[in-house]
């Protein structure tokens, strides 16, 4: 296996702290979602934030073998949730649109890039996920 790149983000104060790179030209601050502070965001945005952007790229990278260019927009829910008091997993629900293409062939690109995203093998059979189609 050949490392392409490796991120580095530490935390420093949990879900009420701060994420940053070492160089800081990534830096948000942390708070739990339902503090509703503004101008801070949580692991559950930023998780749906890099799986969206993920998704999309593993999307792209398939409609381009086939020689297609439709835009796509992913819009990635991620949820945290309490299964029993103190036990907390998350769900996942991915809503896909591929503009100006059938729904049947959209899917199949979708179907496809969720085998090639590696956020997508990362959480395989440890969260539950949901794919939805919003063609028109």
């Amino acid at each position: 296996m050949a490392r392409i790149y490796e991120a580095v983000v530490l935390n420093n104060g949990g879900r009420n702290g701060e994420v940053y790179s070492i160089d800081k030209n990534f830096f948000y601050r942390v708070v739990s979602p339902t503090s509703n502070v503004k101008e801070a965001t949580n692991p559950e945005e930023l998780f749906a934030a890099s799986y969206s952007a993920c998704f999309n790229g593993a999307l792209e990278l398939v409609m381009s073998k086939r020689g297609l260019t439709n835009q796509s927009i992913v819009t990635a829910k991620v949820s945290l949730n309490e299964t029993r008091k103190e036990d907390y997993n998350i769900s996942v629900v991915l809503e896909i649109l591929i503009k100006n293409l059938s729904k049947e062939l959209a899917m199949e690109l979708v179907t496809e890039a969720d085998l090639v995203c590696p956020y997508s093998k990362a959480i395989k059979g440890n969260v539950d996920k949901e794919i939805k189609l919003v063609n028109e």
